[in-house]
């Protein structure tokens, strides 16, 4: 397996991976949602993506993600709230 083979399976698992933590994303918005990560903020931007410059956006995703789920929810008290 070449190295641009390894990195597209990498990037669909990647990609299965951000489905299935992001299930309300579409195809569309998780690809324009890479290129934007991956510093791609041009109409284009997903056009000329680079698989491997994708993967590293997707792991950057998935790792905030996985930093959100790690973080406590912060208690909030009835002094803070605006009622």
């Amino acid at each position: 397996m070449t190295a641009s083979e390894q990195t597209r399976q990498e990037l669909l698992a990647a990609l299965a991976e951000l489905s299935r933590i992001r299930p309300q994303w579409r195809l569309g918005q998780t690809l324009a949602n890479l290129a934007m990560t991956a510093g791609r903020l041009d109409p284009g931007g997903v056009w000329d993506l680079e698989d491997s410059d994708a993967l590293e956006a997707a792991k950057t995703l998935i790792e905030q993600h996985s930093e959100s789920e790690a973080e406590p929810a912060e208690a909030v008290s009835p002094t803070d709230r605006n009622c």
